[in-house]
């Protein structure tokens, strides 16, 4: 079977890939097509994340196992494509090279029985909008704190005598 993907870039502008690839390729190979369509070297460390159809991340489906031992980790070159995507879960985030964190949605746009004659897979199917030069600024939002730290013991932080111990302890 052909899976039909759309990676599309986490940015303002649109920035996306078409791919098709067989089913029964790991998720290794995934990332590898998703990482070259991109024009990324694959060098990188990279993981999955399954995702619902909002877009929650869930767990990770890493390139290598980078967890202390007893922790266990799926590993892209165990986990096969059709194992892991299918009509029901179709959603998945990409983020590769975990300093920059260029972050993608993959979603499972159509699934073919056939594979098409003359065509090797897995195949780049369409390019729409470049790459930016360095990856989109991330926007966090973070509960506004301000009245619970007005409160909070009435400390004074510009005074050491709130404080529960001399200044010149040691």
């Amino acid at each position: 079977m052909i899976y039909k993907f759309r990676i599309i870039l986490d940015a303002q502008e649109d920035v996306f890939r078409d791919i098709a690839i067989e089913s029964t390729n790991t998720m290794e190979d995934l990332h590898n097509t998703i990482a070259q369509s991109f024009g990324f070297d694959g060098t990188e460390m990279a993981s999955f994340y399954v995702s619902d159809p909002e877009w929650n991340q869930g767990e990770e489906i890493a390139l290598f196992d980078m967890s202390e031992a007893g922790n266990n980790v799926r590993l892209m070159n165990e986990v096969l494509i059709e194992d892991q995507l299918n009509e029901d879960n179709r959603n998945l985030i990409y983020v590769y090279d975990f300093f920059s964190m260029w972050t993608f949605y993959v979603e499972l746009a159509d699934t073919t029985i056939e594979k098409e004659e003359g065509v090797s897979y897995p195949s780049l199917l369409y390019v729409h909008g470049q790459l930016p030069d360095s990856p989109p600024q991330k926007q966090f939002e973070a509960e506004d704190l301000g009245d619970d730290l007005e409160d909070s013991d009435d400390f004074d932080l510009d005074s050491y005598d709130d404080f529960d111990f001399e200044e010149n302890w040691n």
